[in-house]
Formats: structure tokens, sequence, C-alpha cells
């Protein structure tokens, strides 16, 4: 498994809204441990990022596209596809150096056209820091696809009475719970008030990786 790994998300939307902030983090966070590299590109000049991901250390920002700043050697780059015919495995490892998601203006069918190899993630839909987790999870932990603990549409309690059901696939934490960005980066005053936070950010949002 040669060299570092680099993943990048394609970011073409001047703003980066609260969702996409606490994603980001997470996936900073996470590579900065993995010893890997993150990367936003296609980044509009005009960019505005909340001030967390401004400081943010693990966080590049590349005003190129991909097919500008890997141009050579192409080969190394894997584009994370719904449509790909085969699935991501740690194998890939060996061949791949970098790892694209579409991102939130999602160019996944247009850099497929440009003729970068794909993998998929399987069949369900996942947040754009999920998808990243896994492939990392696969690709440097060398775990199969399908070894990789997940929860499917999690329930989440909003108090005694209500819950609601998360519309995607999430890694599962050791306790059973999904892994989710930290909505504590946020100012609320309790539990309840945290998970309408989450719901908020996250529902009205049906970006991500199938």
């Amino acid at each position: 498994m040669p060299g570092q790994k680099t993943y990048v998300v394609e970011h073409l939307d001047p703003e980066c809204g609260p969702w996409s902030t606490l994603e980001y983090l997470a996936i900073a966070k996470e590579c900065a441990d993995a010893r890997a590299r993150f990367c936003l590109s296609s980044a509009p000049r005009d960019l505005h990022l909340p001030e967390p991901l401004r400081i943010c250390k693990g966080l590049d920002i590349e005003y190129r596209g991909v097919e500008d700043i890997y141009r050579d050697p192409k080969h190394r780059v894997c584009l994370l596809d719904p449509a790909a015919k085969e699935e991501l495995s740690p194998k890939d490892g060996d061949d791949f150096d970098v790892f694209v998601f579409g991102g939130i203006l999602d160019r996944t069918s247009e850099l497929r056209k440009k003729g970068f190899t794909g993998r998929r993630l399987g069949p369900i839909q996942m947040t754009t820091d999920t998808a990243v987790r896994v492939t990392r999870t696969v690709i440097q932990q060398q775990t199969p696809l399908d070894a990789v603990p997940y929860v499917d549409y999690p329930e989440i309690r909003i108090d005694e009475h209500e819950s609601t059901e998360m519309p995607f696939r999430y890694v599962k934490d050791a306790e059973g719970k999904p892994v989710m960005p930290e909505v504590s980066r946020f100012p609320c005053t309790d539990e309840r008030g945290k998970v309408f936070l989450l719901l908020l950010l996250l529902i009205p949002q049906p970006k991500g990786h199938d």
C-alpha cells in the first residue's frame, strides 16, 4: 500500500453550510489521525469558509479541479462512484493513492466521463463523511467493505416520546451507535436541542454517496 493516501471532496459551492462544515471537520480530524491528506478541490475563488474550517490544520483547499490536479498519473486516482461495476476492496490500496468524492454539487458523472476509474461503496446511500470514513477503513485498515460495521437508517431518539429515522448508512461505533459529526460544536441548551439541530442540519440536504 504505497505512499500517503489523499481523500478529495469536490466543493464547487461558494458557501459552506453548517452540515458540510461539521462533515469536513470530522473528515479532517480523522484523516490527520490516520496520517492521510484531506483536500477540497474545485473550490471557487470566492469560497467563504466558516472560522472552524479556516483554522483547521488538517484541511487543504485547491482551486483546481481533480482533472487538472491529477492529470498525471491519472490511473492512481479512484472515483467513488455509485454507478461503478466494482466495489472498493483492500487491494485497491496498492493501485490508488487518491480517492475522490463528488461533493454537494455532485461531479461524479462528469468525472466518470473523463475516464477516472470508479469503485462503489455498496448499495445504500452514505453521507460524505461516512463515505470517506468507510473508504479510509477499507484502504488503510485493510478491512473488506462487507466487514465494516454498519448501522442502516438508524433511529434517533428526540425524547422519550419522539424519534426519527435517518435516511443513510453509517459506520457503527463500539457501542453500536452511528458515527456522526460532532453537533456539540454548535451551542444547544440540552440533548433535545442537539437532536433537533442534527435533524435540521442533515435531513434537508439529500447529498451523499450511494
